[in-house]
């Protein structure tokens, strides 16, 4: 996963698309629910492959979406990057359990609401000496899709991360009736448009609808605006 990932890159373009190169593997990504409309497991489809570079709209405003078509310029999108850079751990609220403990920093939230179920997680990881609860505890912190929320094993001194193939996911979200992130997983390396490289990370959600505060990264917007990643 590291050596393929090493290969692959995603640059952010001053009021422009993503750069993607490296033939990085392209798939939807949606969120399944369960009958209360709780986000319970990810539904993948791989998508075909877009090459060795490619362009990915930022605007939200592209009429061949997920790719970028120019718009950009006509409507004058201001892309400024605005993320906090300084590292994960630096910024994380921590919230202690016996062997595990909940990482959170809350301006990466991409609104994924796999947190939510069984009482949220938030409080579970006071009750993760139950092996049942643990690992109930486990998968909804590791499905969630921008990496605000991460599993720290106390014992080990180190995040409990789920394998991710480097790879892009387009998000969709029926239960909410809108299209989600970027989905950036396996520790693919995102530059700024000034040439600094963020902190490389196994989860990441970048904003595809063009209106987070948070950019490059989603804040969850789209989720309010109902963004819509079907051309019309």
């Amino acid at each position: 996963m590291k050596h393929a990932a090493r290969t692959m890159r995603i640059t952010v373009t001053r009021n422009g698309p993503y750069l993607v190169t490296g033939e990085v593997p392209l798939s939807q990504q949606t969120i399944g629910t369960d009958a209360e409309g709780q986000s319970q497991n990810w539904i993948g489809q791989d998508l075909p492959s877009a090459g060795a570079k490619f362009w990915l709209c930022r605007c939200g405003h592209s009429g061949k979406k997920p790719f970028c078509d120019g718009t950009h310029v006509k409507i004058g999108f201001d892309g400024t990057e605005t993320a906090d850079r300084t590292p994960y751990l630096e910024r994380a609220q921590e919230f202690d359990g016996p062997s595990l403990a909940l990482l959170d920093v809350e301006s990466l939230c991409a609104f994924g609401r796999f947190c939510d179920p069984n009482g949220q997680v938030w409080n579970e990881v006071a009750d993760t000496a139950d092996p049942e609860v643990r690992a109930v505890f486990v998968r909804q912190v590791q499905n969630c899709p921008a990496g605000r929320l991460v599993v720290w094993d106390k014992e080990a001194g180190k995040a409990l991360e789920p394998e991710l193939e480097p790879s892009i996911g387009f998000v969709e979200d029926p239960a909410q009736g809108c299209s989600g992130p970027i989905w950036v997983r396996g520790g693919i390396a995102l530059v700024s448009a000034d040439g600094e490289e963020y902190e490389v990370r196994n989860r990441m959600t970048l904003c595809r609808c063009g209106e987070s505060s948070n950019k490059p990264f989603c804040d969850g917007t789209h989720a309010a605006i109902k963004f819509q990643a079907k051309s019309k």
